[in-house]
């Protein structure tokens, strides 16, 4: 079997390697010229038998891997998702619906979507500029609201805004940058700021037919300037009373969004009006390690949707309310406290011989300049710590904040 991988970055690798385990030969698809380095680390195009760069037409393309006998086109990494979906519709391989492609990147064309489709979405308008989002603040939107960027990833420029002051600072920075791919950024989203609980519920597709890979529940703790910040998620098991609500609404949700085959990754606020949708990436979720999550659950997301590629009728009997958890598993997320350099020091050992830490990930390069975490990309990293006791994981995550306290990342 031969498949191709769209920008196979992030979590995009671990599923190279699954697939290459079960035999499946790859073909890497680059959709930009030039991909910044934070997205390509680790990356190793050896991994593939042939790597090409989208500088052609997406027709081009799609004849070009019919001819290399390609027989699927998986996401690799939100970037990825347009194009991937263009390739199966041009090439009538199993994906997503092409009419609602826009609507699984576009967080503004979502919302919209699944809300006619009878479902709860944060109320939200999109502009083009400061005064039009300060004006529509001031007279309709909530008192608290999240400013963010239509088509970026893993919390860049999100901001979390009180006044209508911080409302037209954020709508500057939004409108000033661009994506975490390269992209300008011509508009801003403004949705009011759900409070309640938050999950994430990755699932895999096939034919319409969705099933639930994991679940998980975020804690946030207060970062600068009080914004919430990743603290750590632990699972959900699906068969829980505490999944149902997740469980009937996510699958209605992908639905409305056209996600018909392949992975998604979509996340949930429980408010008091119920399970509200926050967004959905027609893709793998990120910041785990699937050989953790298959060693305490028994598959990982990443294996459901390899399992599913590799025996299309696979999902038709998989029962996601079967899979368990074994012990007590914490995903922690890594907060730096103090601005400087990246330390040279050998502070993921520190971290790494904790009694419960299964595996500890850094996403800094020596010498970088860091700031105090505010969100997902200035994280330094993440452990996953598990045992049978869950005040051994408790005390190993609070070992973690401990360190942290004294400038464990910079020098």
């Amino acid at each position: 079997m031969k498949i191709a991988i769209v920008d196979a970055y992030s979590t995009g690798r671990t599923l190279a390697t699954a697939l290459q385990q079960r035999g499946v030969c790859l073909v890497h698809v680059q959709c930009a010229s030039v991909v910044p380095d934070s997205l390509t680390r680790g990356f190793e195009s050896s991994d593939f038998a042939r790597n090409l760069t989208a500088t052609e037409d997406a027709a081009a393309l799609a004849d070009k891997l019919t001819h290399l006998g390609v027989q699927r086109v998986l996401a690799g990494s939100e970037s990825g998702v347009i194009l991937t979906d263009t390739l199966n519709h041009l090439m009538g391989l199993p994906g997503n619906d092409y009419a609602t492609a826009a609507s699984r990147r576009n967080k503004a064309l979502m919302a919209k979507t699944v809300s006619e489709a009878g479902l709860p979405v944060p109320n939200g308008r999109t502009f083009n500029d400061r005064s039009s989002a300060v004006a529509w603040y001031r007279k309709a939107a909530p008192e608290q609201v999240v400013v963010k960027p239509l088509t970026s990833a893993g919390t860049d420029n999100v901001h979390f805004c009180q006044s209508a002051r911080e409302v037209d600072e954020a709508c500057r920075a939004v409108l000033a940058a661009k994506t975490l791919y390269g992209e300008q950024n011509q508009s801003v989203l403004v949705q009011e700021q759900l409070n309640g609980v938050e999950y994430y519920i990755n699932t895999v597709s096939d034919s319409g037919l969705h099933r639930v890979a994991e679940i998980w529940r975020y804690t946030k703790l207060r970062g600068p300037g009080g914004t919430p910040i990743y603290d750590y998620e632990e699972p959900v098991e699906a068969g829980s009373d505490e999944a149902t609500p997740l469980r009937l609404l996510v699958p209605r949700v992908l639905k409305a969004l056209g996600v018909v085959s392949g992975a998604a990754h979509t996340e949930v606020m429980m408010t008091a009006r119920g399970a509200v949708l926050i967004e959905s990436g027609a893709r793998l979720g990120g910041a785990t390690v699937p050989w953790v999550v298959e060693k305490y659950s028994g598959l990982s997301q990443t294996s459901l949707l390899v399992d599913s590629v590799v025996d299309p009728k696979y999902l038709v009997d998989f029962d996601e309310t079967a899979v368990t958890w074994s012990g007590k598993v914490r995903n922690v997320a890594f907060v730096n406290r103090v601005s400087g350099r990246a330390s040279a020091a050998d502070w993921i050992g520190r971290i790494a011989v904790l009694p419960t830490v299964v595996e500890a990930v850094s996403s800094l390069s020596s010498g970088a300049t860091l700031r105090p975490t505010a969100d997902l990309l200035s994280s330094p990293g993440f452990a996953l710590l598990a045992a049978d006791d869950p005040k051994a994981v408790e005390r190993d995550y609070r070992a973690i904040r401990a360190m942290e306290e004294v400038a464990l990342y910079t020098a």
